[in-house]
């Protein structure tokens, strides 16, 4: 069963978390499938540069990780403190190393005056 996810994450009884993610279907993700004939260890790499993309961008320390054939699992610790010490211009920049923009936050980083409004919007 799911829980959401401020149930899940206390960080004041620990800051590391387990996480495993899966494939489904029989599916690879690395090395050989041995239905289909094909290997699919180029995708090692990729995932790994892909936690480190994610670990900077979201303050997120990587202590462990394997990359098995079918799943794999990250041990993180959750780097709390220097997260808190962020500007909302800098947390809008590592936002942005990820994902388009958005309306409202383009205008607050173009413009000199926004409303108060879209400030408290942009803001939270």
């Amino acid at each position: 069963m799911t829980r959401a996810r401020h149930s899940q994450i206390d960080l004041t009884a620990t800051s590391f978390y387990h996480v495993i993610n899966r494939c489904v279907r029989r599916s690879y993700l690395c090395g050989d499938d041995n239905i289909s004939g094909k290997n699919f260890d180029h995708r090692r790499q990729w995932l790994v540069d892909r936690f480190t993309t994610l670990s900077d961008v979201f303050s997120i320390n990587i202590a462990a990780y394997a990359v098995m054939s079918n799943h794999y699992h990250l041990v993180l610790q959750v780097d709390k403190f220097t997260a808190e010490t962020w500007s909302m211009d800098e947390v809008i920049d590592r936002w942005y190393r990820l994902f388009n923009g958005h309306l409202l936050v383009d205008r607050y980083l173009t413009e000199d005056k926004i409303s108060p409004a879209h400030f408290d919007a942009v803001e939270s």
